[in-house]
């Protein structure tokens, strides 16, 4: 019997928790263990995802930036030390030196709230002109309120507030989000925060998965503007194909909680990391080649790329094959990790506060990641 992919996955998922009575739902055993068998190798090769259409949204701007990261820093050497990682072979697969862990007592709203506070006073404009919030994270407080209702009362703001979730690639989504309803005069000011987790989430006992992620959040403020700034165009798309190649299988409706699930460490994120990686680096350059096709500019046009943070080499590769000089690349990657929804705005933050994003800059930014998802954009600053 064929069985679709997502059919496979949920098949899968159950086969995990109880084999016997995934067999009482007559799911032959022959058809078992060819779903299990094929879930993570039917990409062995590089996965194309076929990209939708570019769009543009002109008129937006951003006019602050903000960002925050933990205090407890995490070098290499304390992985190796307490969980038997290789110090040598992250930075050298990598390019990490340290990350950053939320406290005991942090949650991914409070590190949100701090991006976000740095933002706003730095934009200096009166909270109740806030008229809009969104919040990217995968690892959000807890189910329901949404993280950005509680950064919505915490921040002092009268304003519609949600959360999106596209894990990586979150951010861009929340920002090309933000953007459309910043230029179909729906919002005037827009608050858009990118924050995660992840140490919660990574399975400290995968050593070769939790030395990538890191902790952070951070935060732009969006207006209106004249249509020669903004966002020239733009690159929005998915690929379920791969949904099984990076997910965290339990602890949602399909899987709920278990002693069970626990016990197999299905709660934590699971990662192939060679696909991912091949379809990382072909998604990074096809989608910056179709927003700059699309917007009429050429690499030299560009004066800084910032690409999401998940590991040096697959921004490496994606540079060579783009020819695009490491001086037009703003990386942070050594010091913070793969901070998922946090990677591109703490990175743009940094950026900004460098002097080396000024008005009328080219700048592109790309997120990609589970989903499998991505967002790429180029705009004029």
């Amino acid at each position: 019997m064929p069985y679709p992919a997502a059919h496979k996955r949920h098949i899968l998922f159950a086969y995990l928790v109880d084999k016997e009575a995934c067999l009482r739902q007559q799911v032959p055993r022959a058809s078992l263990g060819e779903i299990v068998g094929s879930m993570n190798t039917q990409f062995d090769g590089a996965l194309i995802s076929v990209r939708p259409a570019c769009r543009a949204l002109p008129g937006v701007r951003i006019i602050a930036t903000g960002s925050y990261v933990p205090d407890g820093v995490i070098t290499n050497d304390h992985l190796g030390q307490h969980y038997g990682c290789d110090p040598d072979w992250i930075v050298r697969r990598t390019g990490i030196i340290e990350r950053r862990h939320a406290l005991p007592h942090q949650a991914t709203s409070d590190l949100c709230y701090e991006a976000a506070e740095q933002c706003l006073q730095r934009a200096a404009v009166p909270r109740q002109d806030v008229d809009l919030l969104i919040c990217a994270t995968y690892t959000p407080d807890m189910s329901f309120p949404s993280t950005a209702c509680l950064l919505q009362d915490r921040l002092g703001l009268n304003c519609a507030a949600f959360d999106l979730q596209a894990a990586c690639a979150g951010f861009m989504y929340a920002f090309i989000t933000g953007a459309a309803y910043i230029a179909a005069r729906v919002s005037k000011l827009a608050l858009i925060i990118g924050g995660d987790t992840n140490s919660r989430i990574a399975n400290p006992r995968d050593q070769k998965t939790f030395p990538l992620f890191g902790d952070g959040a951070g935060a732009v403020l969006m207006t209106a503007a004249p249509k020669e700034y903004g966002i020239l165009a733009y690159s929005l798309g998915s690929d379920g194909r791969g949904a099984d190649l990076l997910s965290r299988p339990a602890c949602g409706s399909r899987l709920p909680p278990s002693a069970d699930l626990l016990a197999q460490g299905l709660q934590y994120l699971y990662m192939d990391g060679r696909a991912v990686f091949r379809w990382a680096v072909n998604i990074l350059c096809d989608s910056v080649r179709d927003v700059l096709e699309y917007s009429g500019l050429t690499i030299h046009d560009v004066d800084l790329f910032i690409p999401h943070q998940a590991n040096i080499r697959i921004i490496n590769a994606a540079l060579d094959v783009l020819r695009i000089p490491r001086e037009k690349v703003f990386c942070n990657l050594h010091k913070y990790g793969n901070t998922s929804a946090g990677s591109i705005p703490i990175a743009l933050d940094e950026a900004v506060q460098e002097g080396r994003i000024r008005e009328g800059s080219f700048v592109v930014m790309s997120g990609f990641g589970a989903g499998l998802a991505w967002g790429t954009v180029v705009m004029r600053w």
